[in-house]
């Protein structure tokens, strides 16, 4: 009996997605049709120019968008910002640097402070674990 391996594909939202661009912006061959496994590794190992376009220029996700921000994808839409930005306009967001975008950088900087006291405590306490001496 031989066995018959079947190409895994994804829908093109979802390969966008894995590459971290904003699907309305890919090429409509790149819409229209299904992403191998294979494809999309060749695209993340040599993106073409129309990729190297989108990771440089945008517009990008929302999750991009929230990344170069310093802030959560919530925080985005907190601040009323529900579409895919360009790099020239996140830029120009920072250089204003609004009241919403400064409240969200410092909520962002607590929520990365408190994760941190929480691994130094959870790594306290298994280290505690580990040496009933101490």
């Amino acid at each position: 009996m031989t066995s018959h391996q079947t190409t895994q594909t994804m829908k093109p939202a979802t390969a966008a997605k894995k590459l971290g661009v904003y699907l309305e912006a890919t090429p409509a061959e790149f819409q229209e049709g299904v992403v191998s496994r294979t494809e999309l590794n060749a695209l993340q190992a040599d993106p073409p120019q129309w990729l190297q376009d989108l990771r440089a220029n945008g517009p990008h996700p929302r999750p991009v968008v929230a990344a170069k921000l310093g802030i959560s994808i919530a925080g985005l839409a907190r601040g009323g910002v529900t579409e895919a930005l360009t790099t020239e306009q996140i830029e120009a967001l920072k250089q204003e640097s609004p009241e919403w975008l400064q409240k969200e950088r410092a909520t962002q900087a607590d929520v990365r402070k408190e994760a941190v006291r929480i691994k130094e405590r959870d790594a306290e306490r298994a280290a505690r674990t580990e040496d009933p001496r101490a």
